[in-house]
């Protein structure tokens, strides 16, 4: 499962293109023709004459602009580029600007759109409604781009000179700053955005909530996720975003209940799925005093992923289910799956869960093999591989060995001061 962090906040590219649905391309200077309503009657920008004369400019305009609207960027990049080459229309120059653009975009060459954009404003010919459509696009290139403050530079000026505001701009302004890691301020935009809409997006939600996440707000954020878990019940993307939002703020068990009942009704069922209830089932049976039934529901979890090949044969998912095994106190369960992980690990992970309970049997020298396989191999916690050798040369009555791996212990912070003190109980350094 993603982190919150890590959810795409805004589909950009459905905002650009669909400024590009009905562009200004057929406008005739012609005295019986009704004025057009403006899209930004308020703006305080004064708008140019234009200058588009020929009938042929505008052919190509519109040829370039209705096969942008079907997809096909070739052509249009075409007839917009020979447009832009031939054309003496100021105006005409600056749509074919902003058209390329989109094919820019659409190719994800967000700085070649960028530069493009720039120049179509840079013109100073465009009409308000074209103007502020093309600037507007640009705030979406920066932010398609990473480059989030010049992007909601861009947009404050939009909305200063355009004097408009939309739901769609307050929710790509909350994008920029979250990705600012201004989260109280992003917080706010997105629910100025939400309250300007009827329909809010499902992406703006996720802005919600990875800035609540972001700043320690889980309370918050576990409610949004749930409210839209229950509007959404049947959503894979809803479950899966209420059950990141339950983890966020460590409530395991209200987790653990939102899949178990996605899973009753067939809507998880991924290898990461079940390894994920699994861990929850694990997780949760180490903050109990009764830990073997959380355990065992751990273990025929995996089991039943594994049954049905969902489950794959792996290091990790052998480790998890030793580990569940151990704790429901089957141990020849438990060190049956440490050795089937053995050989399938790139880590000494495998090993060093074998060696703890070689360890817990006294087995003295076995759980001293296994510990300088897994320090070789390499483990997350090596104080921890440490302290194991340690104990294995206590029971070896080798007080050399102890003292040497207790001084690795001391080495790792995480261990450091448990070391330290067992080397002072020895009568040794810890240097």
């Amino acid at each position: 499962m993603k982190q919150l962090r890590s959810f795409t906040l805004l589909a950009t590219a459905a905002l650009l293109l669909g400024l590009v649905a009905s562009p200004v391309l057929a406008r005739k200077q012609h005295d019986d023709k009704p004025k057009q309503t403006s899209e930004y009657p308020n703006s305080t920008r004064t708008a140019p004459k234009l200058d588009l004369t020929k009938k042929q400019d505008q052919e190509h305009l519109q040829k370039g602009y209705d096969a942008l609207n079907k997809g096909d960027t070739a052509t249009a990049s075409t007839e917009l580029q020979t447009l832009l080459d031939s054309s003496k229309s100021k105006y005409a120059k600056a749509m074919a600007l902003r058209g390329l653009a989109v094919a820019k975009y659409n190719t994800q060459d967000y700085k070649g759109a960028i530069g493009l954009l720039q120049q179509a404003l840079d013109n100073g010919v465009l009409p308000n409604d074209d103007y502020f459509a093309v600037l507007y696009m640009l705030a979406v290139a920066q932010q398609a781009d990473e480059q989030y403050q010049a992007s909601l530079d861009t947009l404050t000026k939009w909305r200063a000179e355009g004097k408009k505001e939309t739901a769609e701009s307050y929710a790509i302004e909350g994008n920029d700053l979250y990705r600012l890691e201004k989260f109280p301020e992003a917080i706010a935009a997105v629910k100025k955005a939400k309250s300007l809409s009827d329909k809010p997006e499902p992406q703006w939600d996720q802005i919600l909530m990875a800035s609540y996440a972001a700043s320690g707000q889980d309370d918050q954020l576990v409610q949004i996720a749930q409210d839209n878990l229950a509007a959404h019940p049947d959503d894979p993307k809803a479950i899966e975003t209420a059950i990141q939002a339950l983890q966020q703020a460590q409530k395991y068990p209200e987790a653990i209940k939102v899949m178990e009942d996605a899973r009753a009704r067939g809507l998880l069922g991924s290898e990461a799925d079940y390894v994920l209830l699994a861990s929850l089932y694990y997780n949760q049976a180490l903050s109990t005093e009764e830990p073997k039934p959380l355990a065992n529901k751990a273990i025929a979890v995996i089991k039943e992923g594994m049954s049905k090949q969902i489950v794959q044969p792996t290091a990790q998912n052998y480790v998890l289910l030793g580990k569940a095994d151990y704790v429901a106190g089957n141990i020849p369960a438990a060190t049956q799956a440490f050795q089937k992980a053995l050989p399938l690990a790139t880590d000494g992970e495998p090993a060093l869960q074998i060696a703890n309970i070689e360890l817990t049997n006294s087995h003295y020298a076995k759980a001293k093999t296994m510990v300088n396989q897994a320090i070789s191999k390499g483990v997350k916690h090596m104080g921890s591989a440490y302290l194991v050798l340690a104990e294995c040369e206590r029971g070896l009555n080798n007080k050399t060995g102890r003292i040497a791996a207790l001084k690795k212990a001391a080495q790792d912070p995480d261990t450091a001061d448990h070391a330290k003190e067992m080397l002072k109980e020895l009568g040794a350094s810890g240097k």
